[in-house]
């Protein structure tokens, strides 16, 4: 069933901040006390339970997504509401795998242990369709275990010891092969076996969470909707996992979703949702603005707000080129974060980009990033500082905005990104 062509819902606030936090720049982590997130998202409920009037109650798939986004809320901080709305539809949209033509692999990376990875792969075992769960498995194992029509989930916990450094990587290639090619259907890995040496198909296609220490290679990234987790601030409360207790309350959300979304296979089959982005990006996130649509309510908006902001800040990431995108994303940054002067010192930009703790820029060398290190950076782009009139009649090196415009159009993503409005669903 197509969504109904019905006025669509106003577009949502724009919103100026990615799926990580960055200094400056609210609301990218969830603030608050747990209880009180808990007691917000219980008034919700009840008045879901007991809608005005005028409000149309709200449908099956609404409120089970509505719970699973509390219960994930209850045991992980997550980074940002889109992240949150992100694995809540991913987990979803695992029980339809058989319909979607591309597997999204949900990459839960940080930067250092305690980030809450293992606790948010822990509620999505009770989650997902038939988990199957390791650590550190060959891809041979891998593929024998997943191959058939409706192959298990594949969680991989301290994914880093399979793609933690160069070195580990490389003797890991056929794993990223294979979690490259399950993306999408009808790429099967082909083996000798059997008496006879006869070619033997085994299908790769299956969703996959993958957590680890630091990113991925960037071919997995670039399939993977990226949760980029932080280490739990003081401030911010969670419910203790506790097994024999929690996983069987969790376990019966997964019953529900299974039942919701087992009826809606030719819906699901039939839908060709409009989305935000394209290309690989589009391939990736289609199961999940899918389910959103068949939930409807609120979750088709919340769901194509989160793929604005996520793959727009991860498009400055990804690629053999990433460092060099970051680097642009960041100079506009530290400009308008002076108030856009017409110049600004070498030295005063070096020192906002290695004032920023979630920024490589300090770690580039021992001394920081460098203007050496800058203009390596900035190269490939023409782009080079200059002498420069500041004010009080002095002259420094420096650069102007109008030396990053064209770079700054090309590949960075909008300052202020606004989502598209959801299309209407019908009942």
């Amino acid at each position: 069933m197509k969504p109904t062509t019905s006025t669509p819902p106003a577009a949502p606030a724009k919103t100026d901040w990615p799926v990580t936090a960055i200094p400056g720049q609210p609301g990218a982590h969830l603030h608050g006390e747990e209880d009180e997130g808990l007691d917000a998202a219980a008034e919700s409920s009840a008045e879901a339970d007991n809608p005005p009037e005028s409000q149309a109650p709200a449908s099956e798939g609404e409120r089970i997504l509505d719970e699973l986004r509390t219960t994930i809320r209850r045991y992980v901080v997550m980074p940002s509401e889109e992240a949150l709305t992100a694995t809540t539809l991913w987990a979803a949209a695992t029980h339809l795998q058989t319909v979607w033509q591309h597997a999204p692999r949900l990459a839960v990376v940080g930067p250092a242990k305690r980030c809450g990875k293992s606790r948010l792969l822990e509620v999505l075992i009770e989650t997902v369709h038939d988990p199957l769960i390791t650590v550190n498995a060959s891809a041979a194992a891998i593929f024998r275990s997943i191959d058939g029509s409706n192959p298990p989930t594949l969680l991989v916990d301290e994914v880093d010891t399979i793609f933690g450094s160069a070195k580990v990587a490389e003797k890991n290639e056929e794993m990223r092969g294979l979690l490259n090619a399950g993306h999408s259907r009808n790429r099967p890995t082909l083996r000798v076996s059997g008496p006879n040496h006869e070619v033997q198909k085994f299908s790769t296609y299956a969703m996959a969470a993958l957590a680890g220490i630091g990113d991925l290679p960037d071919t997995i990234m670039d399939r993977s909707v990226v949760i980029r987790m932080r280490r739990r601030a003081g401030n911010e409360k969670v419910t203790a996992w506790r097994y024999g207790r929690d996983d069987v309350v969790v376990r019966e959300l997964r019953e529900r979703l299974a039942a919701w979304l087992g009826g809606l296979h030719d819906e699901a089959r039939a839908l060709e949702p409009k989305l935000p982005v394209d290309d690989r990006a589009a391939d990736t996130w289609e199961p999940l603005i899918s389910v959103a649509d068949l939930a409807g309510g609120e979750w088709p908006r919340m769901a194509r707000a989160a793929c604005k902001v996520m793959t727009d800040y991860e498009s400055g990431r990804d690629e053999d080129g990433g460092l060099k995108i970051r680097i642009l994303t960041d100079i506009r940054r530290a400009f308008a974060g002076e108030g856009n002067p017409p110049a600004l010192r070498t030295n005063r930009l070096l020192d906002i980009l290695n004032a920023d703790p979630e920024a490589p820029w300090a770690e580039h060398s021992p001394k920081g990033l460098t203007s050496r290190g800058l203009q390596i950076l900035l190269d490939d782009y023409g782009i080079g500082s200059g002498n420069r009139r500041f004010p009080g009649g002095n002259q420094a090196k420096g650069f102007t905005p109008g030396q990053f415009a064209d770079a700054w159009m090309r590949y960075c993503p909008p300052e202020n990104p606004a989502p598209e409005a959801a299309p209407a669903t019908g009942a």
